[in-house]
């Protein structure tokens, strides 16, 4: 079992306790997402879908890499990784 800082964007922020980055334990992203669930309950529900699928408007980087082009939530977490959450922005011309 591997520890990750995770960053939380600040609108998810509040159900972190105002917390920016948590720590979380897990071989792999998924079980890095059920650890901060079972930390701040409700966290998990903005982040998936409930199959437990990454939603899509949701990125998740692993040391800057997206792990879209790993193995998604099977992606393997190593101690002191970083993960960052950032919530996709849409928009475009007029």
């Amino acid at each position: 079992m591997s520890t990750a800082t995770v960053k939380i964007p600040t609108p998810l922020q509040k159900l972190t306790k105002n917390q920016a980055e948590i720590s979380a334990q897990g071989a792999n992203i998924a079980d890095i997402l059920d650890d901060m669930e079972n930390s701040y309950p409700g966290l998990k529900e903005r982040l998936c879908l409930e199959d437990g699928e990454i939603r899509r408007f949701v990125n998740i980087f692993q040391n800057g890499e997206d792990i879209r082009f790993k193995d998604g939530k099977l992606t393997p977490v190593n101690d002191g990784d970083e993960l960052s959450i950032i919530p996709a922005i849409a928009g475009g011309n007029k």
